[in-house]
């Protein structure tokens, strides 16, 4: 097949040069060490195909299948000798050894730990983009920093990215980094999608203020929105992460709610307005979000890979995308509730004033 041209439209990666694909390719699901994922045949094929469709940007972590991701992903970067073409992150903060709290967390030590680690797995002597994988609530944003920054200048990572961060850390981590001198965030990576808009209230205004481009996990709520479950009587139903992992301490899996139900049923009208599935109407959804440089996507299957592409090449009608809009907005909260169009008025003195900021969406 021949590349495909959106995916190959790349967009810079917040306030840097870097140039990123608007899709990337997420590789939590490179092994079966967990239970679920693709094996490394598969993963191959998953990877070939992505390259071939122009894509340049792959994401794992040291702890994606207990490292297995990592070892995969150098293999197949060696196999196609393209290491120079894609743009590889990888991550750093969960336990590589129960017992040991230094091998764990945002600390000096663990962050050099693991990232000689990850270079070990991936073959390669650098990393593109090195994300802290989650705030910890206990080391020093200022020892973080420090030591991020030195990894840039010692050339073993080339930009810095937070995941899973609040967003007064962030805020603080590049306010600190551009007093110092320090290397800059470049990027954030968050949970992001119609039925987890969260971070529209404090980390997507961060993002577009301070020069930070968001990379979207997991935008179809972990196979939620893929319309791949049904209601039943346990919340949900269905063979994949959701039903096997709904017992799982992990927020991230609990998406059985009725609220998401709703918002399903409004995607998939959505999807059948559209002759489209549910899976692209919500990946085309988040990617054209204020902020968003690019959505990272997950696939045990090749027909998986080609549906997510697939939503590069669709262009949402302004009704459908406020019918998405009104069954998935966030509820109005304190602070929030002052910047509703009628607040507005009371600061504005009723007079006209251009220039909204680009995250600014007044409720209808």
């Amino acid at each position: 097949m021949a590349a495909n041209a959106s995916l190959s439209r790349y967009a810079l990666l917040g306030r840097s040069g870097l140039r990123v694909s608007p899709i990337c390719l997420g590789t939590m699901t490179f092994g079966t060490e967990w239970g679920w994922g693709a094996d490394e045949a598969t993963s191959r094929a998953l990877f070939r195909r992505y390259l071939e469709a122009g894509g340049n940007f792959v994401d794992t972590a040291d702890g994606y299948t207990a490292g297995r991701s990592e070892e995969i992903l150098g293999k197949l970067l060696a196999e196609t000798g393209e290491r120079d073409h894609f743009v590889v992150a990888t991550k750093y903060t969960f336990n590589a050894r129960k017992g040991d709290p230094n091998a764990g967390g945002n600390g000096r030590k663990n962050a050099l730990r693991a990232l000689e680690g990850s270079l070990r797995r991936l073959g390669t002597d650098y990393v593109d983009l090195y994300w802290l994988h989650a705030w910890d609530g206990r080391t020093p944003v200022e020892e973080v920093m420090a030591t991020l920054d030195a990894m840039v200048r010692s050339g073993k990572v080339r930009y810095l990215g937070l995941s899973d961060t609040p967003a007064w850390y962030l805020a603080r981590a590049q306010t600190i980094s551009e007093w110092r001198g320090w290397e800059r965030i470049a990027a954030l990576q968050l949970e992001y999608s119609l039925v987890e808009r969260t971070v529209e209230r404090e980390h997507v205004p961060a993002a577009l203020e301070l020069g930070m481009g968001i990379c979207v996990w997991s935008p179809l709520a972990s196979g939620f929105l893929a319309g791949k479950y049904r209601r039943g009587s346990a919340g949900g139903e269905g063979e994949g992460r959701l039903a096997a992992l709904r017992s799982s301490s992990n927020p991230a899996f609990h998406k059985f709610t009725d609220r998401n139900w709703r918002i399903l049923d409004a995607l998939r009208d959505v999807a059948r307005a559209c002759n489209r599935t549910p899976a692209e109407v919500a990946i085309r959804w988040v990617g054209q979000r204020p902020g968003v440089s690019s959505t990272l996507i997950g696939a045990t299957r090749l027909e998986q890979l080609e549906t997510n592409l697939a939503a590069l090449d669709l262009e949402l009608p302004p009704e459908l995308e406020q019918k998405l809009e009104e069954a998935s907005r966030l509820e109005p909260a304190f602070p929030y509730l002052f910047f509703e169009p009628a607040m507005r008025v009371a600061i504005d003195g009723g007079a006209t004033v251009r220039g909204e900021p680009p995250w600014f969406r007044p409720r209808e």
